[in-house]
């Protein structure tokens, strides 16, 4: 699909949307972006601000339970990239109401939309939450999208969030498969690296923590780190490439915690950074190149190293540190 057709961006104003928008506007398009609160500058004017913006970007109020809104985003555009879902930071209180029920009701309710509105392709944005954790999966096997979380072990366990993004992803497969939409899915890991919104988001608040001293291990959600723009082009390259189907983990390397946090106590000694013991995921092989499906088209990974360094300096720049 050209660049100088109109697309539509849920979840514009969020840490990988704002990326997003920024390459769509470098690459000509013309773009319907959403946001939950279109007074609120917090959201939108970061977005406003990008070169471009003014004559190619147009914004709409969208609520993920609410059809008519997404609607009349979607209404005029050839695609969607559906990044908008909900993320809840702390206590989960109610799980079905604050996090499972918005995120795959708002994703049947977009692409409803598209189909209702004749677009070519839906790109969404799963999560390798959606993959792990996954206990019975195989010790000696790197992990692939052919990979699933263990939904009953989730449950059992309270871990709400990749419950939520694990439950979205098979109603969108499920709803594309019975209505004959084309939808493709970005698999991002642990996203870093330079922030544009005016608010810190939750992966970038788990290197902040690291760098604080924190010494958590992120067992059930860390296989491995991915740059923002890396993330951002991988929408935008399977929403502009009609053979990127299925599945696409979007990850640089599957790693552990450890591992990561070593290198960015390497990188920057004179923070007090904890150390992990050897394994903080366990089970989790790890692999180089493990993108291999976004690598074959074309897809090149920024390093971890660089990874690392784009994330620092962006929260010491911003303050955050």
């Amino acid at each position: 699909m050209e660049p100088g057709k109109t697309v539509c961006v849920t979840g514009a104003s969020g840490y990988i949307g704002s990326h997003v928008i920024q390459i769509l506007l470098q690459r000509g398009y013309t773009i319907h972006g959403t946001v939950q609160h279109l007074d609120d500058e917090a959201e939108t004017k970061h977005l406003q601000c990008m070169d471009g913006a003014q004559d190619r970007l147009k914004l709409f109020q969208m609520d993920l339970l609410d059809y008519d809104s997404i609607l009349a985003a979607v209404h005029g555009v050839s695609g969607v990239l559906h990044l908008a879902s909900p993320l809840t930071i702390g206590a989960i209180l109610d799980p079905e109401r604050e996090l499972i029920e918005p995120a795959v009701e708002g994703t049947i309710n977009v692409l409803r939309a598209a189909k209702e509105c004749g677009v070519k392709r839906v790109v969404v944005t799963s999560s390798v939450s959606s993959m792990v954790p996954n206990p019975g999966w195989p010790a000696d096997v790197v992990i692939d999208e052919d990979c699933w979380l263990d939904l009953e072990y989730c449950k059992q366990n309270g871990i709400w969030y990749p419950l939520s993004k694990a439950l979205a992803e098979k109603a969108a497969w499920e709803f594309a498969g019975e209505n004959e939409v084309d939808v493709a899915v970005v698999n991002p890991g642990t996203v870093m690296g330079p922030i544009i919104p005016p608010a810190i988001n939750a992966s970038m608040g788990m290197v902040r923590q690291l760098l604080q001293g924190c010494s958590d291990h992120f067992t059930n959600f860390f296989i491995g780190p991915v740059h923002v723009k890396d993330v951002a082009m991988a929408h935008i390259l399977l929403h502009e490439n009609p053979a990127g189907a299925g599945r696409h983990l979007c990850i640089e390397r599957i790693c552990h915690w450890s591992d990561f946090a070593a290198k960015v106590a390497e990188l920057y000694p004179e923070y007090k950074i904890s150390s992990f013991p050897k394994d903080t995921q366990p089970g989790v092989l790890r692999a180089q190149d493990p993108a291999k499906k976004l690598i074959a088209l074309g897809m090149h990974f920024t390093p971890m190293e660089q990874i690392i360094k784009d994330a620092v300096e962006s929260l010491k720049s911003k303050g955050y540190i």
